[in-house]
């Protein structure tokens, strides 16, 4: 493959992978287990904002349960590095929720890390970290 034509692969990737993370937060905000189910890679694992492991199951447990509702969520400033059949999206992920009816508003710089299997990209890991006031 030339070099114009690796770009163009890379382009398309890259719209994808914001595709998916786009559908991705509106699956949050909604909380839409189903459409999560088969984003989520099968091995997933979310690192939270205080450094807890959750697992595809658990990561969608919170929503079935109703202990996590969000009354906003967004991705902003996103950007895609592109590696084969992986990628990493870092952004800025702005949300107003409620965990088990405690308020946890905050905006984090998250790290999605997407594969592709079988032609479609998954989310296998995000990783959240807040941001301090002022930074």
């Amino acid at each position: 493959m030339n070099a114009e034509m690796q770009q163009m692969a890379r382009g398309v990737d890259e719209s994808g992978v914001l595709g998916i993370a786009d559908a991705w937060a509106a699956a949050e905000l909604r909380g839409d287990t189903s459409f999560l189910g088969r984003a989520l890679a099968d091995d997933f694992v979310g690192v939270g904002p205080r450094g807890f492991l959750v697992t595809k199951e658990e990561w969608l447990a919170r929503h079935r349960s109703g202990d996590l509702k969000y009354e906003a969520f967004g991705l902003f400033d996103a950007r895609v590095r592109i590696y084969r059949d992986a990628a990493v999206l870092t952004a800025r992920q702005v949300a107003n929720t409620t965990y088990r009816g405690q308020p946890v508003p905050g905006q984090f710089r998250v790290t999605l890390v997407f594969v592709k299997e079988a032609g479609r990209w998954l989310l296998a890991g995000v990783h959240l970290s807040p941001i301090a006031e002022g930074a």
